[in-house]
């Protein structure tokens, strides 16, 4: 068995890692010229029109009973629409680091959940000590920043909370339902949904025909819809059945360090030696809480 950090799956994870830590810093921009609703009604569009145009290519179609529309129903509102809104409402008032720490506790929740609603990812202690040690590098990286922001709207960092708390019960439930068969049509047709749970209340609330978006806005609209959302999605649904939901909400302990690393890349920030710590921390996490017969 291959080293997990350099397994195909392990590759993609942070891949996904990537596309998900730089959507705070384009939802920062994006909500700067429109609400947080359009800015999520936006990405769920584009990311709907390029999921179904690869699932046509792909031979597949979208789901037709209604069982499985419930599914994608409960997944497109859970684990996109919600969450989607809430961190974009939550980056108006919040700063996008403490966003990134609040968003560490996801895989608390999805090791929770998965525990109780799935008889296979038992809640062992060594998945606990993943996590403890997880969420220990995300303090030691942004807990100092982000204590000096508690003085931000409560209500926007409650929002992100509920938004890992959804990502959270999202990743249990594709789980449970999404076999290697049916990913595809499973991941296009939540996208489908979320879609057409987000469009109807940003045409009442925001009426975007009224806004007038800078081009900032625009390239993180198409940024967050086509590699954030669609692309990210793909590679989500494709990990989840492989690695479980615990192991593959381990990407979130990647998302904060990342997220600095932009920073260093764009904002020409210091790489300091608790970005480090941190990083070899969440690589020690991640490798802990892997089953017995994957290490190497």
């Amino acid at each position: 068995m291959k080293p997990m950090w350099i397994s195909k799956d392990y590759a993609l994870l942070l891949m996904l890692a990537t596309l998900w830590s730089s959507s705070f810093v384009f939802i920062k921009v994006g909500v700067q010229s429109v609400g947080p609703m359009t800015l999520t009604s936006a990405r769920l569009g584009i990311a709907t029109a390029i999921l179904y145009a690869g699932l046509r290519l792909r031979g597949y179609r979208l789901p037709r009973d209604r069982r499985s529309w419930a599914v994608c129903a409960t997944i497109g509102l859970v684990g996109n629409t919600l969450p989607f809104t809430l961190i974009s409402w939550g980056e108006i008032h919040i700063a996008s680091g403490l966003a990134a720490v609040l968003m560490g506790v996801m895989p608390v929740t999805t090791a929770m959940l998965a525990h109780i609603f799935i008889r296979e990812e038992p809640f062992t202690r060594r998945i606990g000590l993943g996590i403890l040690v997880g969420f220990g590098s995300v303090a030691a990286l942004l807990a100092p920043e982000a204590l000096s922001g508690l003085t931000a709207p409560i209500l926007a960092q409650l929002a992100v909370l509920l938004s890992a708390v959804c990502y959270g019960a999202s990743a249990t439930f594709i789980r449970y339902f999404a076999a290697p068969a049916n990913w595809p049509s499973l991941a296009s047709g939540a996208m489908f949904a979320a879609f057409a749970f987000s469009l109807p209340l940003t045409m009442i609330l925001e009426r975007p025909w009224t806004l007038q978006p800078d081009s900032p806005a625009i390239v993180a609209m198409l940024y967050l819809g086509i590699g954030s959302t669609a692309v990210a999605n793909i590679i989500f649904f494709y990990l989840i059945p492989r690695l479980g939901a615990n192991r593959s909400a381990q990407v979130n302990y990647f998302v904060p360090v990342l997220g600095a690393l932009w920073g260093v890349i764009f904002l020409k920030e210091h790489l300091s030696g608790r970005l480090l710590l941190a990083l070899a921390l969440i690589l020690i996490a991640v490798a802990v809480v892997q089953p017995r017969k994957q290490r190497v």
